[in-house]
């Protein structure tokens, strides 16, 4: 019985060992693709050709993380300004000198539960992914 016991544990502790770098080196490419596209929409968004990141870049961003494995239907967007003003319309593009934010959230999907075999408790079911950035709008009307 002691054996068993014994072995029950061994194999629990193995399989982590194992199998948690795949899933931190999983966890750490989604942060890295997260925050290269939070990157390059402020980028584009913030250029002075545009001043803003609409529905349409939105549409685009979710389209290439979704070719990298993510699903879209997941990802969080919140594009907002420094001034308050809507930096998401493209009728009323942000003015030079005042600053794009974006954040893109992403759920963890229940990567880090093997964690439970060593004692660790995983993030909540709610907990996100982050990556974001601010970029000053060069819009000249």
């Amino acid at each position: 019985m002691k054996q068993l016991l014994v072995f029950v544990l061994f194999a629990g502790m193995f399989c982590w060992l194992m199998f948690s770098p795949i899933y931190k080196h999983v966890l750490v490419i989604r942060q890295a693709l997260l925050q290269q596209e939070a990157n390059y929409l402020l980028e584009i968004g913030a250029s002075g050709r545009f001043g803003y990141i609409d529905g349409a870049m939105l549409a685009e961003s979710r389209a290439r993380l979704a070719q990298h494995g993510f699903q879209a239907a997941a990802l969080e967007y919140e594009v907002s300004s420094t001034t308050g003003v809507s930096a998401d319309d493209a009728s009323a593009p942000v003015p030079r000198g005042a600053g794009i934010r974006l954040v893109i959230r992403y759920p963890y999907d229940r990567l880090l539960d093997i964690d439970r075999l060593i004692g660790v408790e995983p993030p909540p079911e709610e907990a996100r992914l982050a990556a974001g950035g601010m970029k000053m709008s060069e819009f000249v009307p």
